[in-house]
């Protein structure tokens, strides 16, 4: 099978995709290879804001006002573990640069700069990822789980949380209300 490089790409939870971790989602892919794909969800806030984030980490945030922005949980596996999609990519401890647009971050001095106003202009933080070993992700699409699509980084950063799952499949062209859960029904 020819291996297909879903890097930068929002990977689009069909309706029939019942999986309760996956169940309309939008995930951003940050690395898919052979070996396998990691990608964030970036459609499911959480009921943790910001500002507990810092208090948790014992960072001061005095000067931050939008500290009640939410956390996203951005996938099942590792959910203590931050990880920061922002732009622009910046000079972080821990930075995978996903394309020219977007970057990922793990480590900690990004929420520090970013309680300090000191952060990357735009960015979304999530608490775990979605992984999928060698194969799996082919699998699952060839099982007609998934659209794949381009990323439009508006829907990330400016798209409110319960629109991105329509916006995302939008940008292919694709309604997906006009589809079925009930693969082979007419």
């Amino acid at each position: 099978m020819e291996q297909t490089n879903l890097t930068n790409h929002f990977l689009i939870a069909m309706p029939a995709l019942a999986d309760p971790n996956f169940l309309h989602s939008v995930t951003y892919i940050c690395e898919h290879n052979e070996d396998g794909a990691l990608g964030i969800v970036i459609n499911r806030p959480i009921n943790i804001e910001l500002k507990e984030l810092f208090r948790s980490m014992n960072i001061d945030t005095d000067e931050f006002e939008e500290s009640n922005q939410p956390l996203f949980s951005g996938g099942p596996v590792h959910p203590e573990q931050g990880f920061v999609i922002h732009q622009p990519a910046g000079k972080w401890a821990s930075t995978l640069k996903v394309s020219d647009e977007l970057s990922v971050t793990t480590s900690h001095d990004i929420i520090e700069a970013i309680a300090h106003r000191k952060g990357p202009d735009k960015y979304l933080i999530a608490l775990g990822y979605a992984g999928w070993g060698g194969g799996q992700l082919e699998e699952e699409l060839a099982a007609n789980s998934w659209l794949s699509g381009p990323v439009d980084s508006k829907i990330i950063f400016e798209t409110p949380a319960e629109q991105r799952w329509e916006a995302a499949a939008t940008l292919l062209g694709v309604d997906l209300s006009l589809l079925s859960s009930d693969i082979g029904h007419a």
